[in-house]
């Protein structure tokens, strides 16, 4: 049979030819499309795949590696963020397709360091045959990247600090400011043979080892006559600066750094700046800093870096072969934010200074604005030599000296003692499970409730001078055994809830990182010994010591409880509202006042006629079994009760030797006398 192959076959052919007509023709590139293309690839700095694009001219002219190597550089140093280069439209002219070679416009706009640059260029195309194919490629000239950047120009990079914001106290005083130290160094070509003689004196002088003296007199950029500097001093340091200026080859310059004017007092709270660290890099990548830069490193230097910090002012230009500038890109630096604390410089050091270096800390808060004049941990460390350059030995002696002065006592939470008796009697009123008029009967020095469950477990009282007991007699006494008795008849759940109410388990939120203060472990009670110890402030209860002051506003704000705060627009803010009645706050407020005044009152020590004081004692007694001695942590919160306008807290370690609580009473007592 044969097979017809007329018309059937013909229309094939011709169709088949007609989809390879019209698929060459959509394959036919157009310039447009190319530099659409390329603009593309640029706007992701793809800068190998842009350089496949470049004319044969263009790449005899520049090898690829260098290529690459040199555009992502210069991205790279101007830190180019948000690169966008486009094809800019035009109309389309007549007989377009028959040229060998077009310009087309495009724009280019980036951020960098220094600020935005932007603007527009023309690109030009060459149509080349490659692999048999036909197709425009980009004739390429460093004006692309910036349209004054010739063959041999070079684009440079200047930077200026930002300087960085500076505290005040509430009075104006600095306590952390950009002053000025000096810097001692050495001058080789001064130094005439006399070489090894000089390292060791001054070695001797600055406490710094001669092999140190030995890398920065070794450092590559070093030149005989340029200054090398070996370490920087305090302007105070007068005798040391004499002595090292009748070293041969010494030269003294003074240099800006930043200055802590209380040194040791504020230490804790305000903290130091110092040289970032690799893993500080890594944390803060986004935010612009650089190997070399300085950050805060504790307190207030460190919980403000990102306000303080200056912003880096840049100038990008470039560098002509005739030696002129073109300015690409140019910001000002900007300095920090100043910042005005709450705290009274004056009053942190004289509370400093009273504590005498023992291990501690203190709070002082106006009760009724919630405003913290002081915050202070003992003993401390001074925070310029840390600016200045510490050396490793003496960093190790503040690491290994027993009374741990790199500790901040004031973020930490210690258990009260008896400080917390007026919470637990406000509670106690409130709920109606203490009535102060009613005595309890209690003889003897210990006492546990007829409880198989106690085992030996009892609690002691300090003064037995008293059979029967009301709330007024056991707040002036401080009789444990009186409100371990009004924990349990409480309950557990009573006194828990009512401890949450002063802000128990919850952050304290006044912008500084302080331990949450816990009613115990678990943040729940149980019946039994553990209970009746929360009643007088031990068993598993932690109370920082700014908490512990804001748990007497209540006393002296009709029953609120106001929120410690570091910054004076924050001030007089209500943390809790109606904690207790005002009647209770009155009624304990009261009673606090005869802890001072009375005779018998455990802060009679800090009684004054012409200024009255209310206040609360505490001895927390810290040991590992019921019947060994331990250590004891005295504590006393006091204000004045007329004018309550200051409120002290404090705390101080190890006064089982110094006559307990009473120690701290006089420490306190003395801050307000001298206040007068």
């Amino acid at each position: 049979m044969k097979r017809k192959r007329g018309f059937p076959f013909i229309f094939f052919v011709i169709i088949a030819g007609a989809v390879i007509l019209l698929s060459g023709c959509k394959d036919k590139p157009t310039p447009e499309e190319r530099l659409e293309r390329f603009t593309k690839l640029w706007s992701e700095q793809k800068f190998g795949e842009m350089y496949e694009m470049l004319s044969e001219s263009s790449r005899k002219s520049i090898f690829k590696e260098d290529f690459v190597e040199r555009y992502k550089k210069i991205y790279k140093d101007l830190e180019v963020k948000d690169l966008q280069v486009k094809p800019v439209k035009v109309e389309e002219k007549d007989g377009k397709k028959e040229e060998k070679s077009v310009r087309l416009p495009f724009s280019v706009k980036m951020d960098t360091l220094a600020g935005e640059i932007s603007f527009e260029h023309e690109a030009s195309l060459v149509k080349e045959k490659r692999d048999d194919k036909e197709d425009w490629y980009i004739q390429w000239n460093t004006t692309y990247i910036f349209p004054n950047l010739q063959e041999g120009d070079k684009v440079r990079i200047t930077t200026s600090k930002g300087e960085r914001g500076e505290i005040f106290d509430r009075n104006g005083l600095p306590l952390a400011v950009n002053g000025s130290a000096f810097e001692i160094g050495l001058v080789p070509e001064q130094m005439q043979g006399n070489e090894a003689k000089i390292k060791g004196e001054l070695a001797e002088l600055l406490d710094v080892s001669v092999e140190k003296i030995d890398q920065a007199l070794n450092a590559s950029w070093v030149q005989p006559h340029f200054f090398v500097p070996i370490k920087k001093v305090a302007r105070t340091e007068t005798a040391l600066i004499d002595k090292a200026k009748e070293i041969q080859g010494v030269s003294v310059r003074e240099v800006s750094e930043r200055e802590y004017p209380y040194g040791e007092a504020a230490a804790h709270l305000i903290g130091y700046i110092g040289e970032i660290t690799a893993e500080e890099l890594e944390k803060n990548k986004e935010k612009g800093y650089s190997a070399g830069d300085r950050i805060g490193k504790r307190g207030l230097e460190e919980l403000f870096e990102d306000r303080l910090r200056g912003k880096n002012g840049a100038k990008i230009y470039i560098e002509k072969t005739d030696g002129s500038d073109v300015v690409l890109a140019e910001k000002a630096p900007e300095k920090g934010e100043s910042i005005t604390l709450t705290i009274d410089a004056e009053l942190q050091k004289k509370i400093y200074e009273k504590m005498k270096g023992r291990k501690g800390s203190a709070a002082a808060i106006h009760p009724k604005t919630g405003e913290i004049l002081a915050l202070v941990s003992t003993p401390a460390f001074d925070p310029n030599a840390f600016v200045l350059g510490i050396s490793s030995e003496k960093l190790k002696q503040l690491q290994e000296d027993k009374n741990t002065p790199l500790i901040n006592r004031f973020a930490s939470a210690y258990a009260p003692g008896s400080t917390i008796k007026p919470v637990v009697a406000a509670i106690g009123l409130e709920t109606g499970t203490i009535d102060p008029k009613k005595k309890k009967k209690i003889s003897g020095k210990t006492w546990r409730p007829d409880d198989p469950s106690w085992g030996n477990y009892s609690v002691t009282r300090v003064s037995t001078r008293l059979s029967e007991v009301d709330l007024k007699d056991a707040l002036i006494t401080s009789d444990n055994i009186y409100f371990a008795m009004s924990a349990l008849e409480m309950g557990p759940d009573q006194l828990a809830d009512g401890l949450k109410k002063f802000g128990f388990g919850e952050e304290l939120k006044f912008g500084y990182p302080v331990q949450d203060s816990q009613i115990s472990n678990s943040g729940t009670l149980k019946k039994g010994p553990q209970l009746a110890d929360t009643g007088y402030g031990q068993g598993e209860m932690l109370v920082s010591i700014l908490h512990l002051a804001a748990v007497y506003t209540p006393f002296v704000n009709d029953g609120n409880m106001i929120l410690p705060v570091i910054e004076q627009a924050k001030a007089n803010t209500v943390w809790k509202e109606k904690v207790i009645s005002k009647e209770t706050a009155d009624a304990v407020a009261d009673m606090m006042k005869e802890v001072v005044a009375s005779p018998y009152g455990t802060a009679r020590g800090a009684y004054m006629k012409d200024l009255v004081l209310a206040g609360k004692t505490g001895t927390a007694e810290l040991k590992a079994k019921k019947d060994e001695k331990g250590q004891e942590n005295g504590f006393f919160v006091a204000y004045p009760a007329e004018n309550p306008d200051l409120l002290i807290a404090m705390m101080i370690e190890n006064v089982e030797k110094d006559g307990g609580s009473s120690y701290v009473v006089n420490k306190v007592a003395e801050i307000f006398k001298e206040r007068q």
